[in-house]
């Protein structure tokens, strides 16, 4: 082939590359955005997405399966089965966010622990509607906490004592996400947004054709929920973001505020001095295991935590010695932060 004749082919292919990318990029600005809602797992989704195809029926399909593995509302769900000690084969889904859950707990010292049932229903936050608990009865339940007291094995969950309960809603919502992310990707959807109680899963960019900011709420006594003041604006694009706090989730009974987060060590609802732990890394789950433990650390706690997991960029808001509200975040995370206010 001349050197000329080369030279031809050379700018044809060009041409038709640059032409394809036009083409490409034409389509990707005029396909619509579809937006889903619904209700799912005790709370609210949100999925965004770019797409022709409206996939909420197979949206919420995805989600099903994950109610129907992991939720505790659910009694016919494989984890409620588990919690009755009835036979039953544990699939894929079930076994991963155990082991998970297990290895957070490892990594954690147990902040992060889903035996944490009995001690989450007795102060009135799980599937049962409690009352306050004595003394005696929560040093009766610790005997039954603790990540190390069960182990999957031969495909089945074996517990020390059958009266051990599992509840993972401080990971489920995350792997929720985590699932539907995985279902529009499979699907060849490149710009989406999934949120589920908060729990977020982005990738690509957004409607108005830049990357996905989330916000953080800033900490109020607001069990309503109706105050949304932002703390900070997040760029949270292609990753995972959870956030843990108890300033929304809690009761007052006597006089006194129980928060929702639960220390499996002490049987008491937290008293530490972080108000809401935001983490951002590549799996949703994992972010929202690892908030609800930083929630139990406490911050001195926490910064121990993370000096082992660079990996993992976390936003905390806490209340100093006067109570009043500051902010620290880790080096990781500076990035991502659009508005610190």
């Amino acid at each position: 082939m001349s050197k000329k004749r080369k030279t031809i082919w050379q700018v044809a292919f060009l041409l038709l590359l640059i032409i394809g990318t036009v083409l490409i990029i034409r389509q990707q600005r005029t396909m619509p955005f579809q937006h889903d809602e619904g209700f799912i797992f005790g709370t609210v989704y949100h999925v965004t997405y770019q797409s022709d195809e409206n996939l909420q029926q197979g949206i919420e399909a995805e989600m099903r399966k994950v109610d129907d593995a992991l939720s505790t509302f659910n009694r016919a769900s494989l984890i409620s089965r588990v919690n009755r000690n009835e036979p039953v084969a544990l699939n894929d889904m079930f076994t991963y966010v155990f082991r998970l859950a297990q290895s957070v707990s490892q990594e954690t010292h147990g902040a992060f622990d889903i035996t944490v049932a009995p001690l989450v229903n007795e102060w009135g936050f799980g599937f049962k509607k409690g009352v306050e608990p004595t003394t005696q009865v929560i040093d009766s339940l610790r005997q039954l906490i603790g990540y190390e007291k069960v182990q999957l094995t031969n495909g089945r969950v074996v517990k020390r004592d059958p009266r051990i309960m599992l509840d993972c809603s401080a990971i489920a919502k995350g792997y929720g996400a985590d699932v539907v992310a995985r279902y529009l990707r499979a699907k060849g959807i490149q710009n989406f947004m999934v949120e589920i109680g908060g729990e977020v899963v982005t990738s690509g960019i957004n409607d108005q054709r830049v990357p996905w900011r989330i916000g953080v709420t800033k900490p109020s006594d607001d069990s309503t929920q109706t105050n949304n003041e932002l703390q900070t604006v997040l760029n949270v694009t292609d990753k995972a973001m959870a956030t843990s706090g108890n300033y929304r989730n809690f009761y007052y009974k006597g006089g006194k505020k129980y928060a929702h987060t639960i220390d499996p060590k002490t049987g008491y609802p937290v008293q530490h001095n972080i108000l809401s732990a935001t983490v951002i890394t590549d799996q949703c789950a994992e972010a929202d295991a690892y908030a609800t433990a930083f929630m139990v650390m406490g911050l001195d706690g926490a910064k121990q935590i993370l000096r082992k997991h660079p990996e993992l960029m976390v936003y905390f808001i806490y209340a100093d010695s006067r109570g009043n509200n500051r902010v620290w975040y880790s080096p990781s995370m500076k990035s991502k932060i659009l508005d610190n206010r």
